[in-house]
């Protein structure tokens, strides 16, 4: 399992050998430092601990800092922890960039989805709302009912309804790599990704190749 943590830069095409025009998602891909390595005999699994963007000391807790010295690394500001197979290869301070993947490879994106607030059931869970005549005024965007008096009378625990929607972790599979730029840290992958501009990801090799 390989990994890595980036940036979102932004949404652009691209233009194959073959002539088609391909949506793809910039993402700035590292340098990311080993921060921690856990394994099965002392921690009981197996994951590696990654940083990103290096940052003033000041701006971390002295646990933060404590934890980045014993391995000789800078202050970094975002630590991830990610489950991997086997850690053979990987070394506490090793830095990693994004020749980590290669072109064609699949991989799975995760990140923060963009925050909505407060919304209704129109907008939350694409309700159709109500009529848009036969007298009705005010009933354009309401949800409808929501549960019946007497059986059950009262409201099932999960129903969808107006709230907080968003800025909650999401995860896209299956992503392909269609660029790879090590010099400039840089992936391109095909299609979109959570999260808005600037929003931290987790790019991990995809769980389920197809």
């Amino acid at each position: 399992m390989k990994g890595l943590l980036g940036r979102k830069v932004g949404m652009t095409q691209l233009l194959t050998a073959r002539g088609e025009v391909v949506p793809v998602t910039i993402i700035e891909a590292g340098p990311c430092y080993v921060t921690q390595i856990k394994t099965q005999e002392r921690d009981g699994y197996t994951a590696v601990q990654l940083g990103l963007d290096e940052t003033q000391p000041r701006r971390l807790t002295k646990g933060q800092l404590g934890h980045l010295k014993r391995s000789g690394l800078p202050a970094l500001r975002r630590l991830r922890e990610i489950r991997v197979k086997d850690v053979e290869d990987l070394t506490v301070g090793q830095k990693l960039l994004a020749d980590v993947f290669t072109t064609h490879e699949r991989v799975d994106v995760k990140g923060i989805s963009k925050g909505r607030g407060f919304q209704g059931g129109v907008k939350r869970y694409n309700m159709r709302g109500g009529p848009r005549t036969h007298g009705q005024s005010d009933r354009l965007r309401a949800p409808g009912a929501s549960s019946s008096g007497t059986t059950p009378g009262r409201i099932y625990k999960g129903k969808h309804m107006a709230g907080h929607m968003g800025n909650v972790p999401v995860t896209v599979s299956n992503l392909r790599v269609v660029l790879v730029d090590p010099e400039r840290n840089l992936l391109a992958v095909r299609g979109a990704v959570p999260g808005a501009k600037s929003g931290l990801l987790v790019i991990t090799q995809a769980r389920k190749q197809g």
